[in-house]
Parts: C-alpha cells; structure tokens; sequence
C-alpha cells in the first residue's frame, strides 16, 4: 500500500513507479492517522474502500471526480453496515 496526500489522481508516472515497487493500492489516508492513533495510545484500526484503478490502467476512458464521488457513496453505506454490524461484537 502506497499512501499519498489527497484528494487527487496520481500522474501515470507515479501510478507506473507505485506499481514497480509492489504497491496494489494506493490511498491518500491511513498512514497519519494510524501513526497519530499510537503516538496518543489510542487503538485503530482502518477499513479502506476502493473507488477506482489507478491511471495505470490504460483501457477504457480515464475515472472522472463525479463517477468517484458515485462510488464513495455506495461505500458510505457499505462502511455504515460493517460498523453497524462489527461495533456491537467487540469486547
């Protein structure tokens, strides 16, 4: 996993380099919060949701900020039910 600042698309060139270093996703959070968490001895944990490919995939027309913001939404839902569901089983 690759983390990078957001909100933005990665140019082909950084999604090419990401990919020759092994990364199969890329997000823009995580890693501070996850580093911030430890440093105030707070537990936590991170569940990511992809919304699209990266530019490296060169097939059919590039992802555009309306049809990401499309699938962020259905995420929220998605994320909603995880919690929804999980929250009430953790000691």
């Amino acid at each position: 996993m690759i983390t990078i600042e957001g909100p933005r698309f990665s140019t082909k060139a950084e999604s090419k380099m990401f990919r020759l270093w092994g990364a199969d996703v890329i997000n823009m959070s995580v890693a501070p919060e996850c580093a911030l968490a430890n440093e105030a001895g707070i537990p936590y944990a991170a569940v990511a949701m992809s919304t699209d490919y990266d530019c490296w995939k060169e097939e059919g027309k590039p992802v555009t900020w309306d049809e990401v913001i499309k699938i962020f939404k259905q995420n929220v839902n998605k994320v909603t039910d995880l919690l929804l569901n999980t929250i009430p089983e953790v000691d």
